[in-house]
């Protein structure tokens, strides 16, 4: 995959602008795979390698989903106060272009730091990692729980509205019409919880695994809101694996497992009965977001297994649990059911 040529001229004019490369400089401009909503490229210039990003009015992704431009800037400021909780567990933030929704950011040399999603694919299950993923979430989480002046920082929510609560749960809604009160009330209540900063995309696509613990990435959907979504939102990730990958389902629980106990350790700013309830009522409607709405999960092809995924989810959509043991215990039945 190879930049246009306007694209290319474009991101050399925001790179010369932003002074990190000189007029007629030699580059190397190589884009980055992964990403739906923002051209992401990697820079190799005479003072080293850098990576910058640039966001995308319309998503990559089948449903006509776009978004406010405005998410770059949310971006910036996520990774620079999260850089100060917990230093190295976040790109650097190197210079900024605002008018075109540019930044630069530290590179991240991948001979040195791997893809979570990608040990997952591989059947790589270390519970190590997730326990790690978990207390860094909740780091931030506890960091900025209950900070006024954090809350008017990121009050982002007609972002986070358009990238999460729209195509997430509005758009499930609208294609499983049996769910679609509960997932509408889930919806208004989730925009409602005002508790902490919230990064709005931890995938496992997002976290890279390094010698010095887990680095986040992507925090475009950043937004004080409720912490809760992040937590479902990863643990989301780890169930659809099993289907996705049979044989490590296993290792999914147990990192399932080590990642809530990683993160309730760090939970004092308000009891863990009440996010562990408010967790359990956002995973089973995000599993189902990720079969019926507009962010589908590319590995889940098989029409048979995004069945199971709404027999599983459906239920606890309309009956929401309390508890989180619900839905992971009643997840590994199923998914022993129809495996005998």
């Amino acid at each position: 995959m190879e930049l246009e040529s306007d694209e290319r001229s474009a991101l050399i004019a925001s790179l010369q602008g932003m002074g990190l490369v000189a007029p007629n400089e030699e580059l190397l401009l190589t884009p980055l795979t992964g990403g739906v909503s923002s051209q992401i490229v990697r820079v190799d210039t005479v003072r080293g390698t850098i990576c910058v990003k640039h966001a995308l009015p319309k998503l990559r992704v089948e449903a006509d989903w776009s978004a406010p431009l405005e998410r770059n800037a949310a971006e910036v400021a996520w990774m620079k106060l999260a850089s100060q909780l917990v230093p190295g567990a976040v790109p650097q933030v190197l210079a900024e272009d605002p008018g075109s929704q540019t930044f630069a950011m530290t590179f991240f040399d991948p001979r040195a730091y791997s893809g979570w999603k990608n040990e997952l694919r591989d059947g790589h299950a270390n519970v190590e990692t997730a326990r790690a993923v978990g207390r860094l979430l909740a780091t931030i989480h506890r960091g900025t729980a209950r900070d006024d002046a954090v809350a008017r920082a990121f009050a982002n929510d007609v972002n986070f509205f358009a990238l999460r609560l729209d195509p997430y749960f509005l758009a499930t809604a609208v294609a499983n019409p049996d769910c679609a009160d509960a997932l509408i009330s889930l919806s208004d209540d989730t925009a409602a919880t005002k508790l902490a900063l919230v990064h709005g995309d931890i995938s496992p696509k997002n976290v890279l695994v390094g010698k010095g613990g887990p680095v986040l990435l992507d925090a475009e959907c950043a937004c004080y809101g409720d912490p809760a979504f992040d937590v479902a939102f990863c643990l989301a990730h780890l169930l659809l694996k099993c289907v996705w990958r049979p044989q490590a389902t296993d290792g999914y629980l147990a990192s399932f497992d080590a990642f809530i106990g990683g993160y309730v350790r760090g939970v004092d700013w308000e009891p863990v009965v009440e996010i562990e309830a408010r967790i359990a009522r956002l995973l089973p409607a995000l599993l189902l977001a990720r079969v019926d709405g507009k962010s589908r999960v590319e590995y889940l092809d098989a029409p048979q297994d995004r069945d199971s995924v709404r027999r599983f989810a459906k239920p606890f959509v309309v009956a929401a649990p309390k508890k989180l043991d619900a839905v992971r215990n009643g997840w590994q039945k199923q998914l022993e059911k129809e495996r005998a």
